[in-house]
């Protein structure tokens, strides 16, 4: 059997790595994996593969930044030619980044059979990007491997086929577990002058929330009162950066005493943040997940997600994107009053177990449907 994976956001490669590793061992298929670089950034891509362990890229399309239409367009150009070179048996596409859908498109076009790690994701909002890609990749693709039940439900009253869903549990935390010991022992937050426990970590980079300077002004202000109080460590997305050098703002935040301000950082370094943090402020999708999973409280500054199980049943805690409601739940998590919560079904570092088990029952089936063609 031969496999090829995409990857092209550094979301995806926390996905891919713990399935490749498992695979391995398993040894009935021969793996490739294929980088788009839709994240061409050498601190939001590469430093990744060493923080993971994962390979080099066999191949690498160099695909970089541009529009929506310009980076899916050029991935389902290259990724088309690596198709009819490669001839795999099996493509694996993880998340809901541009690369995910153009993979997907191109190989229900060629008839390749597809696998949707991460899939049944629902936002119910397609203003979100995101949600398209989520929506027009799980529709093409033939293997649909989701995080969580109610993920199981959104592609059940799509009307897709009880036969292409597979639950599996969410393989990020795979990926967390497998790394939390290292992480942790790196002392990642005394480099930035702070103490475990005694700090925020506050990550934006969503369109809705950076592009408009009005949002984004609101946001801002909001973490002005929360470093008065808590020190706020801040590693910026560079589509942020661009924002705040575009509104002017980056020179009144680096005036900011409880703000530490840093380049985008690698997996260890960040996860030793993370895991280590008061509370945590993102619009990320992947954190409102490690966050439940390292029972750490996070506050979601987004209107909705597409992970609802980490607000049933984990510590993560819509915001919204209005700053009183931002600093009042800060300063709820101060006082003790922060969300806890559980680990949900399945994710349990195993994750990669059960897909690979999908895999190997999937190739018998189909080798023996060959043979009696």
């Amino acid at each position: 059997m031969k496999i090829v994976y995409v990857v092209g956001a550094r979301p995806n490669f926390m996905k891919i790595a713990p399935l490749m590793s498992t695979m391995a061992r398993a040894g009935f298929a021969e793996q490739k994996l294929v980088h788009t670089g839709q994240h061409f950034d050498v601190s939001m891509s590469d430093v990744f593969f060493g923080d993971l362990g994962m390979p080099v890229p066999d191949i690498y399309l160099g695909i970089g930044s541009g529009s929506h239409a310009e980076q899916t367009a050029k991935v389902m150009t290259g990724f088309e030619t690596v198709c009819f070179r490669e001839k795999p048996d099996l493509v694996v596409v993880a998340g809901d980044v541009n690369s995910t859908m153009a993979c997907a498109i191109d190989c229900a076009k060629l008839r390749i059979p597809c696998a949707h790690v991460e899939a049944g994701l629902r936002s119910f909002d397609l203003n979100m990007p995101e949600e398209v890609n989520r929506i027009i990749t799980d529709r093409v693709c033939d293997l649909l491997l989701t995080p969580s039940r109610d993920a199981d439900e959104n592609l059940r009253r799509e009307g897709t086929p009880e036969d292409r869903i597979f639950r599996v549990g969410n393989v990020m935390i795979d990926t967390l577990l497998a790394h939390l010991d290292r992480a942790r022992q790196a002392a990642t937050p005394t480099r930035f002058g702070v103490q475990p426990g005694r700090y925020a970590l506050l990550t934006l980079h969503r369109p809705s929330n950076v592009d408009d300077h009005i949002v984004l002004c609101g946001l801002l202000g909001a973490v002005e009162e929360i470093q008065k109080e808590l020190p706020v460590v801040f590693p910026v997305h560079p589509r942020t950066r661009g924002q705040l050098a575009e509104f002017e703002l980056t020179k009144h935040l680096e005036t900011l005493g409880g703000l530490k301000i840093c380049e985008p950082l690698g997996y260890l370094d960040f996860l030793a943040l993370t895991s280590q943090a008061k509370v945590v402020l993102t619009d990320s999708g992947g954190l409102q997940e490690e966050t439940t999973a390292l029972g750490i409280p996070c506050l979601t500054m987004r209107e909705n997600t597409e992970r609802p199980v980490t607000v049933e049943e984990g510590t993560n805690t819509l915001v919204g994107m209005d700053p009183a409601r931002i600093i009042s739940a800060v300063r709820d998590v101060l006082a003790g009053r922060g969300k806890a919560g559980r680990v949900p079904d399945l994710w349990d570092g195993k994750a990669s177990e059960r897909i690979v088990q999908v895999f190997s029952s999937w190739w018998t089936v189909r080798r023996e449907q060959k043979i009696r063609l």
